[in-house]
């Protein structure tokens, strides 16, 4: 009997409504592998029953003949999407133990769509990190493992490292993620598999943890483009609860699915081309290059000036919009509360404030509170914003004279977990290729493209104009059919 775990999402959707399986059949092996894989430490908690109770309304519903569009499917959410009457934590301390009464946009549209839940997916704490490494519910491994004989841990990227993890580790068939500055891209590049950032304002805010609103969007990971296309094919659409949500029909991205992308014309930005990046990095860039070129692409080389500013200008927006998102959590109105004996108010705030949050989340607040305070507020805030708006500006002359963006999606394969840490501007320089997209609000994708000479995973970037989610996916799916990634991590844990 095939084993229903190695199966993608399309592949369970049409499985089910055929009658090759029934979804409890397939709840039950995720669920059973979700078990077995505790050790990667991709979820925060498991919710077997939640997965069953859909499997079995989807096997009811192929009886009547009523199936949904993910009737069947079991999905990983990650921890930062309010799920009704589940713990919701952002993966933080602060939020130990807080179950929502209400569910996020995104997370009940899934399962409005027919999806059950296996679980909560560990996650760098508020989003603020890019190795899975700030979690309050320890570091995430990734399933893959350097060819050198030895066993040392490798992060899955972050924010979304259990969401990649899972995926990777065939513990979940598809998941959601977040990408604020490159965390959907960049940990499906560290891991093998797809992931797709849709263009700002696609999929609803509301009952996400927020970190910083003007950059946080939510998207699918998964195991190929069909899958990532079906996922956010359910997950998108207008939402009144979120004031910066796009009043715009879902196309049908998954019908529309074409690799025929001959007459397209590819950019390649030359400052994307920086000092110190591995040479496997600019090989696999330029195999990329020779593959849309062979798909009847033409690729022109395109410049985006501002580049070199973007990663600054992020830092400073960023942090500011999550010293203000987080000042909530002051053990009063939100999250828990830590009162001194024979403290007064103030005590209670710096308690509270103290054993809440981690070291990176402090450190964000920190930069974010010194940015926006007075006499900085237009030296580094407004002049960010101004620097964004170039940045925005620079994609907007570029998609003039192509459809589509190439690059990189990370200056590295997956790092070993603790290598970074000690180094925060290492670590932000993680995103350096993905940042820019996130400022300016635009649609990106990376899709595996090879390993590197240790065997981890090495993935590509492609970026496209506001609203061409169509066009991002259509050209994914052709470098998918030609770099035919079929590499896997051994099972270990």
């Amino acid at each position: 009997m095939t084993d229903l775990t190695q199966l993608g999402v399309a592949q369970i959707r049409d499985g089910v409504r055929d009658g090759n399986f029934k979804a409890r059949e397939v709840a039950e092996a995720f669920i059973a592998q979700v078990e077995a894989g505790r050790a990667l430490n991709a979820f925060v908690i498991e919710t077997p029953e939640h997965a069953l109770a859909a499997a079995d309304a989807a096997d009811a519903a192929r009886a009547s003949g009523d199936l949904k569009p993910l009737s069947g499917v079991p999905l990983g959410i990650k921890d930062l999407f309010a799920t009704k009457g589940y713990q919701t934590t952002a993966g933080s301390n602060m939020l130990k133990g807080f179950e929502p009464v209400y569910e996020s946009t995104v997370s009940g549209n899934l399962f409005a769509a027919g999806a059950g839940m296996l679980g909560k997916l560990n996650m760098d704490e508020f989003a603020m990190g890019s190795s899975n490494e700030t979690s309050a519910f320890g570091n995430v491994l990734s399933p893959w493992r350097r060819n050198d004989g030895g066993n040392a841990g490798i992060t899955p990227g972050g924010s979304s490292g259990g969401s990649a993890s899972a995926v990777a580790a065939r513990l979940a068939p598809g998941v959601t993620g977040t990408d604020t500055g490159g965390s959907i891209r960049q940990p499906a590049a560290f891991t093998g598999i797809s992931g797709i950032k849709p263009t700002y304002g696609r999929c609803s805010r509301f009952g996400m943890v927020a970190f910083a609103s003007s950059l946080d969007q939510a998207g699918p990971m998964a195991h190929d483009v069909r899958d990532c296309a079906i996922m956010l094919e359910a997950m998108a659409g207008f939402d009144r609860k979120d004031s910066t949500s796009l009043d715009l029909p879902v196309p049908k991205w998954e019908a529309s699915l074409s690799s025929d992308i001959r007459g397209k014309r590819i950019g390649i930005p030359r400052e994307y081309r920086i000092d110190g990046v591995p040479e496997e990095i600019d090989a696999v860039w330029e195999q990329g290059i020779a593959w849309m070129r062979d798909a009847g692409a033409e690729i022109v080389e395109v410049s985006l000036p501002h580049t070199k500013y973007a990663l600054p200008t992020y830092y400073i927006i960023a942090p500011a919009e999550a010293s203000s998102n987080l000042a909530r959590y002051d053990g009063v109105r939100y999250g828990q509360r830590v009162a001194p004996e024979n403290g007064n108010l103030t005590d209670m705030y710096e308690a509270t404030r103290a054993a809440g949050f981690g070291a990176e989340v402090k450190r964000r607040i920190m930069i974010g509170t010194y940015v926006l305070s007075a006499g900085f507020y237009d030296a580094y805030f407004n002049q960010a914003q101004k620097v964004r708006a170039l940045i925005a500006r620079d994609f907007h002359q570029a998609f003039e004279s192509v459809d589509l963006l190439l690059t990189p999606t990370a200056p590295s394969a997956a790092f070993g977990l603790g290598e970074k840490t000690a180094d925060p501007i290492a670590m932000y320089l993680n995103d350096v290729f993905a940042v820019p997209a996130s400022l300016a609000g635009l649609p990106a994708m990376a899709v595996p493209a090879g390993v590197d000479r240790q065997g981890l995973p090495l993935g590509l970037q492609l970026i496209g104009r506001p609203l061409d989610e169509q066009g991002v996916l259509n050209a994914a799916l052709a470098f998918e059919e030609r770099a035919g990634f079929t590499a896997r991590p051994e099972a270990w844990w």
